[in-house]
């Protein structure tokens, strides 16, 4: 637990974190949330209208990204970094479905930080759901099909709730 605390002091003092403005059905606001790309390739990531440029990877993503190869044997190109700074800040329901990220990405989830509710819904059948707890150092490993069959948030929760770094590893293809 002690690694995995420092590396949430680390990631939240040393990341250049931002808040880009999203726009859904019309209306644009600012990203419930800060978020930071890095990489290493400097091939861009858009999602949600929202193009990011990676930084370089640090120190601490790179042990993490070592760590998640052990456990996953598979080769990340880039990691998007969720800063959720309170209850307020969340994550809609989405599918992580870009072209840039292939047919069935393979995206490993590192939660550190305050616990929240991660929610998955079928996309055929909305009352097929399942609710996880992540806790401050899990790892969650969406795969296969997970992407084409279900969206995934993380809601706002009115519970005071500390800050939370969700890390997602990904590997992002050029596109052409």
């Amino acid at each position: 637990m002690a690694e995995a605390n420092a590396l949430f002091e680390d990631l939240q003092q040393n990341i250049a974190w931002k808040q880009d403005p999203i726009t859904v059905f019309g209306k644009t606001f600012p990203q419930p949330r800060l978020t930071s790309l890095h990489g290493h390739t400097q091939d861009p990531y858009t999602y949600s209208g929202i193009t990011m440029q990676p930084h370089p990877m640090t120190a601490s993503l790179r042990l993490i990204e070592k760590k998640l190869k052990q456990y996953t044997e598979e080769d990340f190109s880039s990691v998007l970094l969720n800063l959720y700074r309170d209850g307020k800040d969340s994550n809609g329901w989405h599918a992580d479905d870009e072209a840039s990220l292939g047919i069935n990405p393979v995206i490993a989830s590192v939660s550190l930080g305050a616990p929240r509710f991660f929610h998955l819904k079928h996309n055929k059948d909305s009352s097929q759901r399942v609710k996880l707890l992540l806790e401050h150092g899990s790892l969650l490993l969406m795969g296969g099909q997970t992407q084409h069959c279900w969206k995934h948030q993380i809601a706002k929760t009115a519970k005071h709730v500390g800050p939370r770094i969700n890390l997602t590893f990904r590997k992002v293809f050029r596109s052409n």
